[in-house]
């Protein structure tokens, strides 16, 4: 990084929705830096799986959840759950769904970038 870079996900340089969720998206410092808004009821394989045509999530994440519970469940059948003030470090190849009533709002800084891209 060369210059100082400012940005507000206001003004988001790209936002994909998709059903029950949506992703805004900041390119800067070289990377991409993700808004990720889930509501309650959202899962993976159901709301994005039609978008990337895959069949597990295959964008690793490194994530900090502002609010919310997501519970993952990894392609070896490992399940954990993230909540509120966590940050996480998810590799590729997983499922997740939103816990509760509550909707999960996360930074993430890995995997944003070709996020519920087609």
């Amino acid at each position: 990084m060369d210059k100082v870079e400012h940005k507000n996900f206001k003004a988001a340089d790209e936002t994909r929705e998709f059903e029950k969720g949506k992703i805004e998206l900041l390119n800067m410092g070289g990377g991409v830096v993700g808004l990720i808004r889930l509501e309650p009821g959202w899962r993976w394989s159901d709301h994005v799986k039609p978008i990337a045509k895959t069949e597990l999530c295959e964008a690793p994440h490194f994530q900090y959840l502002l609010s919310g519970r997501l519970r993952f469940k990894m392609a070896n059948g490992e399940e954990f759950e993230s909540a509120k003030g966590d940050v996480i470090s998810v590799p590729s190849g997983h499922d997740a769904w939103v816990v509760g009533d509550e909707p999960v709002l996360a930074i993430d800084w890995a995997g944003a970038a070709h996020y519920a891209e087609e």
